[in-house]
């Protein structure tokens, strides 16, 4: 009786985990769906304010003193601002809603791509990307060369004195891949080191180094969708070297 009662609990407790499950996966994608419609609707009347205070600055320039066409800059900056921010939030949305199922996908051809998108700012920068042998491994290829991007691009932004310089690799340790993408930046202290995967988090401000704090959430979803792990090794002043990690073979997930 009492090994009844105890599977009877058990199966009790199973159909709630089961319910609540279905709950969570329903509230997940009324958000993503409620990011994607937000963020589609929000770009029409940013266009709008944008180009409206360009025409009133193209047709009354001469009318304008310096302090009203500083201000329409300023205006003009800001929404060119808000526009990546929906535009960020949008892509950290689609990791799960917009996933692909995993395929063999060679890394040296996701480094291709995620370099050819990033041509103007290694052009811009005077900047050098380079990459060892990479293997080939089961995974999203759109997600895996925005996570590249992602990082090399920060490689790119957070540079020095000295032109940026990006070097990729990896290397198989035991049932999985480590992917290593070293840069010779600014560097980042230790105590944010957990801190900047996380959403919206910045450690310098729109002047220093523009941005909006998504990408490196971008790449914690990506890296974890994938069964790894991500983390960065760095001081401030001395480069950053981030390592994530994919299994030598990935389960593509439900």
């Amino acid at each position: 009786q009492y090994s009844q009662a105890l599977v009877h609990k058990l199966e009790e407790k199973n159909a709630e985990l089961a319910q609540a499950n279905q709950a969570l996966k329903r509230s997940n994608e009324d958000l993503q769906q409620f990011a994607y419609i937000a963020s589609h609707d929000l770009q029409t009347p940013l266009r709008n304010i944008s180009g409206f205070v360009q025409l009133l600055q193209s047709n009354y320039a001469e009318a304008l003193d310096a302090q009203a066409n500083d201000w329409i800059r300023r205006t003009v900056q800001s929404a060119e601002q808000m526009h990546t921010l929906i535009r960020d939030v949008l892509a950290y949305s689609r990791v799960d809603s917009q996933a692909l199922a995993f395929q063999p996908t060679s890394f040296r051809e996701v480094f291709t791509d995620a370099v050819a998108q990033l041509e103007t700012p290694i052009r811009d920068a005077g900047g050098r990307v380079i990459c060892d042998e990479l293997p080939t491994v089961m995974g999203d290829r759109p997600q895996l060369v925005q996570l590249l991007q992602n990082l090399i691009g920060n490689g790119l932004k957070y540079h020095g004195r000295e032109p940026p310089h990006v070097h990729v690799s990896a290397r198989l340790d035991g049932s999985e891949w480590i992917f290593s993408v070293r840069d010779n930046g600014i560097g980042i202290a230790p105590k944010h080191h957990e801190r900047i995967f996380e959403i919206f988090r910045r450690l310098h401000n729109q002047q220093e180094y523009p941005g909006t704090g998504i990408g490196l959430a971008v790449c914690r979803r990506v890296v974890q969708r994938h069964g790894g792990r991500i983390w960065v090794t760095s001081e401030a002043g001395h480069g950053s070297v981030f390592y994530f990690t994919i299994p030598e073979k990935t389960v593509d997930p439900p």
